[in-house]
């Protein structure tokens, strides 16, 4: 008798589990779109930089859950500084942008907040997000570049974005300053067949970088410089070319990625 219980019993539970696996999952997809653009705050200009982890890293942390909930995975801007997300569920997101420029979350060294600039947005259906930034840097061409028996000669101008009491007026109550943060540190010359042209995008036997030491590019802060192309391309071929520059301060805070400011790429034609 109790052989028959517990056979009637082990069957009755396994008939309510065999119900509940093969349930239907009722949970819709997500499907909400974020859509944002980061802009400099003086000029509404496109901040440009690099697709990949060394661009815009954008960070999404859903609060309709409470507190203490751990961001959604991070993914990162295009190089025109626009981004998109159309994988969301419905809810109340905080939107956070780390790139080169000033940080929008600021907090000192005991974690207690100094300025939060960041977003938080209700998602449903389409919602769109500006940011005005305010860039480290601002690279520009200067007139076209030249074609040189297989070598591209162009000319840059850098400038900063923000100037440096301005810079120091934010950063430095973050504690752990050094003058040195606002060194520019290198300029890189970028070369590919993609018109997505940058850091995760060059070819290494063309593209050129000139570094500098300490604060020896001060003294040629909005003037001229000139960069060429390495190795010789072949003749007849279209590439892209970009230039970028960037400062000796890590965003965010710590991460040890010091990240480029860019300027708009253009296409060269090797006769």
């Amino acid at each position: 008798m109790k052989r028959k219980l517990l056979y009637i019993l082990s069957l009755a539970l396994f008939s309510f589990t065999s119900c509940s696996l093969f349930e239907m999952d009722n949970i819709d997809a997500p499907a909400e779109t974020l859509q944002g653009e980061v802009v400099d705050a003086e000029t509404g200009e496109p901040v440009l930089t690099d697709q990949g982890s060394e661009g815009i890293r954008v960070r999404l942390t859903e609060l309709s859950w409470g507190e203490n909930v751990t961001p959604n995975p991070d993914f990162f801007a295009k190089p025109d500084g626009t981004f998109q997300n159309t994988k969301l569920f419905k809810g109340t997101y905080n939107v956070r942008i780390d790139g080169p420029f000033i940080p929008l979350l600021r907090e000192d060294d005991r974690g207690v907040p100094l300025a939060d600039e960041t977003h938080t947005v209700e998602i449903n259906g389409l919602t769109k997000v500006r940011f005005e930034v305010q860039p480290f840097l601002k690279v520009g061409w200067v007139g076209e570049p030249q074609v040189i028996n297989g070598k591209i000669r162009a000319q840059v101008r850098v400038t900063r974005g923000v100037s440096e009491e301005g810079f120091r007026s934010k950063i430095e109550p973050m504690g752990g300053y050094s003058n040195s943060f606002l060194n520019v540190t290198d300029i890189q010359l970028f070369v590919s067949y993609s018109s997505t042209v940058g850091y995760r995008a060059r070819d290494e036997r063309w593209s050129n970088q000139i570094e500098y030491s300490g604060s020896a590019f001060n003294s040629l802060l909005g003037e001229t410089i000139i960069i060429e192309s390495n190795g010789t391309i072949p003749s007849g071929r279209v590439v892209f070319i970009r230039a970028a520059a960037r400062i000796n301060y890590d965003t965010p805070k710590g991460s040890g990625i010091r990240r480029w400011n860019y300027n708009a790429p253009m296409q060269v034609m090797i006769p």
